[in-house]
């Protein structure tokens, strides 16, 4: 163990505590935008990143009228849930994304693997950890990637790589709390 959080100084449990609070609120409000865009199905998944919904979507873009007219009438919420559509990603933007997430995946699993080295588990258990917590976001985005050059059948690595970000985490931050605040070192 290269380093003991068990024994380390309250100013070090208390800054690794607020980094797993922060890290966790926002893994949750990435789920949550998850849901909402893509889904946690694979059916649904091959459709925002698959290469059909390119040709859907541009095969029902509308276009803009020859004339405007401007009027005024109520809608219900019934009639604008009606408006409901598939996200879809094309090509672009999963280059942006990919472009913005990688590097911060890199450093949140940097992160994670820093707090890793200083629990009480085995080197083995260790080094699994810091393979799931970077191999994770890797599984994402080939999935992602595969789903649009490739299959919509890859869509399942994308899942993959969610739930294995997921699992990361919540590992690290379960051991660590634990051992932190409950199991400290004499």
């Amino acid at each position: 163990m290269l380093y003991d959080l068990r024994s380390s100084d309250m100013r070090v449990r208390w800054l690794v505590t607020l980094l797993l609070a922060t890290l966790g609120v926002s893994y949750l409000f990435g789920a949550w935008m998850v849901g909402l865009y893509a889904g946690f199905a694979p059916k649904t998944v091959a459709a925002t990143y698959g290469p059909a919904g390119d040709e859907a979507a541009m095969m029902h873009m509308r276009m803009p009228p020859e004339s405007t007219v401007v009027t005024e009438h109520a809608v219900t919420i019934d009639e604008m849930a009606g408006e409901d559509e598939q996200h879809h990603i094309d090509i672009d933007l999963l280059v942006q994304d990919t472009h913005v997430h990688m590097p911060m995946y890199a450093l949140i699993a940097l992160c994670l693997s820093v707090i890793t080295l200083g629990l009480a588990i085995s080197r083995g258990a260790g080094l699994a950890i810091i393979t799931l917590l970077f191999a994770a976001p890797w599984l994402d985005f080939a999935g992602m990637w595969l789903t649009k050059l490739v299959s919509p059948g890859f869509a399942i690595v994308t899942l993959a790589g969610g739930w294995a970000m997921a699992l990361g985490y919540s590992l690290v931050a379960v051991i660590a709390t634990y051992q932190m605040w409950w199991r400290r070192n004499p």
